[in-house]
C-alpha cells in the first residue's frame, strides 16, 4: 500500500515546551486514520506540520513523497479542517462555499447542496451568527464535499449533536467507499468513530505510543479478572496496561495475546475474559495508572 504521509524524527518546541518529540509515523495512502490522544497530546501540532501550516524543529515531514510547506502541488491536494475556522466577518455560509469550489479542484458542488440539505444549513445566513452545531456542519460539508485527496478533520464537529455526528461518519464512510481518499481524523469520540477508523496514530505526551491497523490493534490487548494471584500469575513477563484490585479481587488489562490452550486454563482456575474496545486502549496506553505513573505499559 502506497504512503500518504511520513515523518522521521519530527520534532516541534514551542518556547520550553516539546509538543512533539522524535515522532515517526506512517499513514498508507486511501485509509481513514484516527489521530488520538488527549488534549495538548500533540495531535493538532502533528497535523499543522503534516499540512505544512508550521515547519518542525527537526525531522522531516512527507506528504505524497514531497514536503509540504509552501509546495503549492502538495498543498492543493489538502483540506483542513478544524474547530474554530476563521472566516472574513461578512460571509456568509454562501460564500464559503464559493471560495471553497475555486480552492479545491475536485469540488462537488452537487455533493455540497446534498449535504447542506442533510444537515439543514442555510446558505444565506452569515457565518458569525451560526450555532455552534451549524458552524461544525459547516466546516463538515467542505471537507467532505471537498474531495480533497488527502483531508484533515481536527474534531471540527464537537458542536454536533449525536444526531448530526451520526450523520456526520454515515456520510464520510459512504464518500469515502465511492470516492477513495486518505482520511486523518482527530477525535476524543473513540468509540463513536471506532468503525470508520482503519488505521490508529495515537500520541502521549507528543510522542506516538501507537501506529498499527485497527484490527491487529484490536486483537492486541486483553482484559481478564478473578483472584488477585491468578491475575499476577498470567500476566507475569506481559507489559501490563492497567492493573486494579478490590479486595482480593483483580483485574488487568495487558498487551499482547493469550494463547487459546494457556487461556482455557486460565479460566479453569477462574479467570474471566473480555476484549478490549480501540477506546479502553487508548485510554489505558495514554493515561496515568491509578497509581500516578504513565501507563505506557510495565512488566509485571
Amino acid at each position: 500500500m502506497s504512503t500518504a504521509l511520513r515523518t522521521r524524527g519530527v520534532t516541534k518546541h514551542f518556547g520550553g515546551t516539546a509538543a512533539l518529540q522524535d515522532v515517526d509515523v506512517r499513514v498508507p495512502e486511501h485509509t481513514i486514520t484516527g489521530l488520538l490522544g488527549r488534549n495538548g497530546a500533540g495531535k493538532t501540532t502533528l497535523m499543522q506540520v503534516l499540512s505544512g501550516q508550521i515547519i518542525a524543529d527537526s525531522g522531516t515531514a512527507e506528504v505524497f513523497g514531497e514536503h509540504p510547506f509552501e509546495n503549492e502541488r502538495v498543498l492543493r491536494q489538502m483540506c483542513f479542517i478544524r474547530e474554530g475556522q476563521k472566516y472574513p466577518d461578512n460571509f456568509k455560509v454562501r460564500h464559503a462555499l464559493r471560495a471553497a469550489a475555486m480552492l479545491f479542484p475536485r469540488w462537488d458542488g452537487p455533493y455540497a447542496e446534498a449535504l447542506l440539505a442533510d444537515f439543514q444549513l442555510p446558505t444565506d445566513r452569515p457565518i458569525k451568527k451560526l450555532s455552534r452545531g451549524m458552524f461544525s456542519a459547516l466546516g463538515v460539508v467542505i471537507g467532505l464535499a471537498s474531495r480533497a485527496p488527502l483531508t484533515f478533520f481536527d474534531e471540527p464537529y464537537l458542536g454536533l449533536d449525536a444526531v448530526s455526528r451520526q450523520l456526520f461518519y454515515d456520510r464520510l464512510l459512504a464518500d469515502y467507499a465511492e470516492n477513495p481518499r486518505t482520511v486523518l481524523l482527530s477525535t476524543h469520540l473513540i468509540d463513536e468513530a471506532a468503525d470508520l477508523i482503519e488505521h490508529v496514530v495515537a500520541i502521549d505526551a507528543g510522542r506516538v505510543v501507537l501506529d498499527d491497523a485497527t484490527d491487529r490493534l484490536r486483537g492486541d490487548a486483553v482484559t481478564f479478572s478473578g483472584p488477585a494471584t491468578l491475575v499476577d500469575e498470567l500476566a507475569g513477563g506481559r507489559t501490563v496496561l492497567r492493573r486494579e484490585q478490590l479486595g482480593g479481587t483483580a483485574r488487568a488489562t495487558v498487551r499482547g495475546e493469550v494463547p487459546p490452550a494457556e487461556r482455557e486454563a486460565a479460566e479453569s482456575r477462574g479467570l474471566d475474559f473480555e476484549p478490549v474496545s480501540l477506546q479502553q486502549l487508548i485510554v489505558h496506553t495514554t493515561a496515568p495508572s491509578p497509581g500516578g505513573t504513565a501507563s505506557e505499559g510495565t512488566r509485571s
